[in-house]
C-alpha cells in the first residue's frame, strides 16, 4: 500500500508564490507519472499539472501555464509543485495523485490519491 501526503498549503497574498510538496511512502513511485489536481469550493476537481515518471514530460492546465512548474525528486520519492504569481482563482484543496497509466489529465487513471493542502489566495 502506497500513501502520499502534501504539506506546503498555506495562505498568501495576490502575486505571492508557493511550493507544494508530495511526498510518498509505503512504495516506490518512481516509475509512476505523478500529477496535481485541485478542488475549489462549489466546483469539480480540475486537472493542474503533471509529470512523467522520468520527469522528461511535464503537462500543464492552460490557466496555469507560465506560472506552475512541476518537478520530481525520485531519490527522495518527492513531487513538487511551484506556483508563483498566484490568484484568487487558484484558491483550492490541492491534491496530488499517482497514475500507472502515464501523465495525463484524465483523473480516473490516478490509482493513489493524497489527502489535499489548502491553498488560499488573497486579493
Amino acid at each position: 500500500q502506497g500513501q502520499l501526503v502534501e504539506s506546503g498549503g498555506g495562505l498568501v497574498q495576490a502575486g505571492g508564490s508557493l511550493r507544494l510538496s508530495c511526498a510518498a511512502s509505503g512504495r516506490t513511485f518512481s516509475s509512476l507519472a505523478m500529477g496535481w489536481f485541485r478542488q475549489a469550493p462549489g466546483k469539480e476537481r480540475e486537472f493542474v499539472a503533471a509529470i512523467s515518471w522520468s520527469g522528461g514530460s511535464t503537462f500543464y492546465a492552460d490557466s496555469v501555464k507560465g506560472r506552475f512548474t512541476i518537478s520530481r525528486g525520485n531519490a527522495e520519492n518527492t513531487v513538487y509543485l511551484q506556483m508563483n504569481s498566484l490568484k484568487p482563482e487558484d484558491t483550492a484543496v490541492y491534491y496530488c495523485a499517482a497514475s500507472p497509466a502515464g501523465a495525463t489529465v484524465w483523473e480516473g487513471v490516478y490509482d493513489y490519491w493524497g489527502q489535499g493542502t489548502q491553498v488560499t489566495v488573497s486579493s
